[in-house]
């Protein structure tokens, strides 16, 4: 059997293209023959249909990628096997999707939806992203190079350092967070947080809105550290080694890769009772699950050409769906300020998050779950 992973490619420092190369890269060392490509038509995506010849094709994308992870294989007589995250709808290809022999997605939120949205989810089977082990590892507060992190950052010694990372971080739920410190600050004062975005429009917008938020709450500036740009993967490890909790109360996630990847480094994760967060954190044990504050619903939305139809225009909804969630801030600040003054609470929840990324998500058992679900659903 050949196998395709059609993902960006060659690899970037971007959610969806780690997802597809730890996956090719979990596949090949468990020997199977497989070949990665860019997803987007081009000569090499070409040339690997026509000259590989792959029986299946392994698609990391949402709904959207479907003429790019979906059509184009099934053109060149190749099964293609999309590999969904979440997109908030699901608004065309529900046909096409119900009918392949499997669909994998990134939690069972993300089934959830396509369901919600008229998708036939029989043939859906829920794969988690991976991780290498090696690369997100924890590393001591008592490495000079987490040392030297944290003293770039702004971290004074006794300090707890909270850590928010999204291409944007109000989809992250930093907002939330924001209203959360604004109590946890009345009687603990000494953290730090630091929120780690993408330059994109809608870190931009958001970036907007955060400022005045930190402006009308009376949090102290001194106290927040914004970085932009870039990371490389491998940096992560430490950026997140760098914290004392990872906060991500996200707003629409449908996995949280940076959140399982902060349990692997030994981090307590906060975040929210819905979506992916809930296939990835043990609430108690490997961080804290807020519950849901408030939803965003919409009675109609926009589908643009983009989507695969012939013309913009709105779909009306016959009844509302939830576009967006948002934590309760009561239990973010209690969690937050649980975690910021217990040292042994934080170390627990540290390891237990360790060793349930270890025994859940490392990047060859799930290279292993997906064969399984080509052997048990796809007949060559």
């Amino acid at each position: 059997m050949k196998i395709a992973v059609l993902h960006a490619y060659p690899v970037e420092p971007d959610g969806l293209s780690i997802q597809g190369n730890l996956l090719y890269r979990g596949l090949k060392e468990i020997g199977v023959d497989v070949m990665p490509c860019h997803y987007v038509p081009n000569f090499q995506k070409q040339w690997l249909f026509d000259a590989y010849k792959p029986d299946i094709a392994i698609g990391v994308g949402c709904w959207t990628y479907t003429p790019d992870i979906i059509y184009s294989p099934q053109n060149h007589g190749v099964i293609p096997v999309p590999w969904f995250v979440a997109d908030g709808w699901v608004a065309n290809y529900h046909d096409v999707i119900g009918k392949l022999p499997l669909v994998l997605t990134t939690s069972n939120w993300v089934t959830d939806t396509y369901k919600r949205d008229g998708v036939n989810v029989n043939n859906f089977r829920t794969l988690p992203i991976g991780f290498d082990a090696d690369e997100m590892r924890p590393i001591l507060k008592s490495d000079p190079k987490i040392i030297k992190l944290r003293e770039m950052l702004g971290i004074q010694p006794h300090e707890k350092m909270i850590l928010t990372v999204g291409g944007d971080v109000t989809s992250k739920g930093a907002q939330e967070m924001f209203h959360a410190l604004a109590e946890v600050d009345k009687t603990f004062k000494d953290w730090k947080y630091v929120l780690k975005h993408w330059d994109c429009e809608s870190a931009e917008v958001h970036g907007k809105e955060e400022d005045v938020l930190i402006d009308q709450l009376g949090l102290d500036r001194g106290k927040i550290q914004f970085l932009s740009g870039a990371f490389s993967h491998d940096f992560m490890a430490y950026l997140l080694s760098a914290a004392d909790i990872y906060a991500a109360p996200s707003r629409l996630e449908g996995f949280g890769m940076i959140q399982m990847e902060a349990e692997a480094c030994g981090v307590p994760v906060i975040s929210i009772n819905v979506g992916g967060p809930v296939d990835t954190i043990v609430h108690g044990k490997t961080g804290y699950l807020a519950s849901i504050g408030s939803t965003v619903a919409l009675t109609e939305e926009w589908a643009y050409e983009s989507m695969g139809f012939e013309a913009d225009h709105k779909v009306k909804f016959d009844e509302p769906k939830v576009f967006a969630y948002r934590a309760d801030i009561a239990e973010l600040a209690k969690y937050t300020l649980e975690l910021l003054t217990n040292d042994k609470l934080r170390e627990e929840m540290g390891q237990n998050g360790r060793a349930h990324a270890m025994a859940n998500f490392q990047y060859k058992d799930v290279a292993q779950k997906a064969m399984k679900f080509i052997e048990e659903n796809i007949k060559l």
